[in-house]
């Protein structure tokens, strides 16, 4: 064993890298240990390359709207998978090269390697022991797959490996309807495939409001088969892998497990840490400090199991690479909850969810964009926005809904959340004529005539014309 280190980070994914940005302001004396691919989740196999897919079939998926707009021969277009494909890849590896550049350069000092923790302050990788004065375990996540199912080989895809396929089979399945999974439905969709859809959970895309939800799964269901509260069973059949779910039977070419990504934290040693662990194998971690009980030793990203989010990584690994350079932990705010799922329309949940909230002290407003004029000029007019506030106070507290453009809108309402903005507040805001925010600022009236009446000199309670081509 050679002489301490100041740091010793697990994993260059997003968290790691953020939190190496942090430690090389105060110390060159660190390592960063990396078991398997760099380029992190998000640039390699995830946000990015997804997005990617996305606009494809959304560009391909625009056609139908055609006729709409007085374009005609929309019908007569064609689209090939396998170059979408490849251009999915192209982009994909032009990211990940650009993540590469933040450990290209770190010699020694960067291993590939499996690491394990042998105490809180000792690693083994590589054949080697190294000590440390601080550890962070930054070792990211992977798809859940239920073992049963390796038995069907390269027929079980992931995110992680869906972007390889050079080409697209005629019939997929995609269990599990989070994020993920009502994407990448949608999406393939959209590309010609012939998808069926499970989900265990009733809920779709993590949303909690049932309004908002039985709106998504309306939409979603005038695209592809869509099945929720029941698990899907597989089997083999003849010509492909077969589901059943309920009375549901369906055989397909290929399926997507998308049930969720599980923390990179198995094998890795957390029980040599002497702190007591949780049914999932997890350690107490403030999430404000992320360190773990009261150990030199900080757990962030995807591997805390907490929010499998790019901004949500990159703040834990800022948060461990400074209080793991720090003297003594410092304690962080945390941003304001914000998830989105990039379906068309967008859905996104931002601040308090409904089940959070004690129905007797909030209000609701909400504005169905089904008739908004800026959304019917663009023929995207779908979608539902439900907005929340506090009964007392007036004060923004969360809001969940598929509507169009929700993934801009949401920035703002976030904003609003953490100033502590009232609704009035927001109605103070100029809204632009002719935008989607006006739909938005729809439900903030509703919620706003369930509110005590402000004063009419103040501009917060001009109201609507309640005519659609000016509001």
């Amino acid at each position: 064993m050679a002489q301490t280190l100041d740091v010793i980070i697990i994993g260059a994914g997003s968290a790691g890298l953020a939190a190496l940005r942090e430690v090389r302001k105060h110390s060159e004396n660190f390592l960063l240990i990396n078991d398997g691919h760099y380029g992190t989740t998000c640039a390699r196999v995830g946000c990015m390359p997804s997005k990617a897919l996305i606009e494809a079939a959304n560009a391909y998926h625009r056609r139908h709207a055609f006729e709409a707009f007085g374009i005609r021969g929309g019908g007569g277009l064609s689209i090939d998978p396998a170059a979408v494909l490849r251009r999915v890849r192209a982009l994909r590896d032009d990211f990940v090269a650009g993540t590469l550049k933040a450990t290209d350069e770190l010699g020694e000092r960067n291993l590939a390697a499996r690491a394990k923790l042998l105490a809180p302050d000792t690693v083994a990788a590589g054949g080697r022991e190294y000590r440390a004065r601080r550890i962070i375990i930054a070792s990211g996540s992977r798809p859940i797959v239920p073992d049963a199912w390796r038995a069907f080989g390269d027929r079980i895809l992931t995110s992680d490996t869906l972007f390889e396929q050079a080409v697209l089979p005629r019939r997929m399945a995609v269990v599990g309807l989070g994020a993920i999974g009502v994407e990448i439905a949608q999406a393939l969709s959209r590309l010609g495939v012939e998808v069926t859809a499970f989900g265990s959970n009733p809920q779709l895309a993590g949303l909690s409001d049932e309004a908002v939800h039985q709106t998504l799964a309306e939409l979603l269901q005038r695209e592809f088969s869509l099945h929720t509260g029941a698990a899907a069973e597989l089997s083999p059949a003849a010509d492909g892998i077969e589901l059943r779910s309920g009375d549901v039977r369906v055989v397909v070419d290929q399926v997507i497990a998308a049930m969720g990504r599980r923390p990179n934290v198995d094998g890795i040693g957390l029980e040599t840490l002497g702190v007591e662990l949780d049914s999932r194998g997890m350690p107490p971690v403030n999430p404000n400090t992320l360190q773990v009980g009261d150990l030199p030793v900080f757990l962030a990203g995807d591997a805390n199991g907490r929010a499998a989010l790019l901004h949500e990584a990159a703040d834990e690994g800022h948060i461990a690479g400074i209080n793991a350079s720090a003297a003594e932990p410092r304690c962080f705010r945390r941003r304001t909850p914000l998830a989105i799922v990039f379906a068309d329309p967008n859905v996104a949940v931002v601040g308090r969810r409904f089940a959070e909230l004690d129905g007797e002290t909030i209000v609701v407003g909400q504005v169905s964009f089904a008739r908004q004029g800026r959304a019917r000029t663009a023929q995207r007019n779908k979608g539902l926005m439900r907005l929340y506030a506090d009964r007392a106070s007036g004060r923004l507290l969360g809001g969940e809904m598929c509507a169009p453009a929700a993934e801009h809108m949401v920035h703002l309402l976030a904003l609003a959340i953490e100033r502590e903005l009232t609704v009035q507040d927001l109605l103070r805001l100029p809204f632009y004529h002719p935008v989607i925010e006006e739909g938005m600022r729809s439900a903030l009236r509703e919620l706003s005539a369930q509110l005590p009446a402000g004063q009419d000199s103040d501009l917060a309670s001009c109201g609507g014309y309640q005519a659609e081509a000016l509001d």
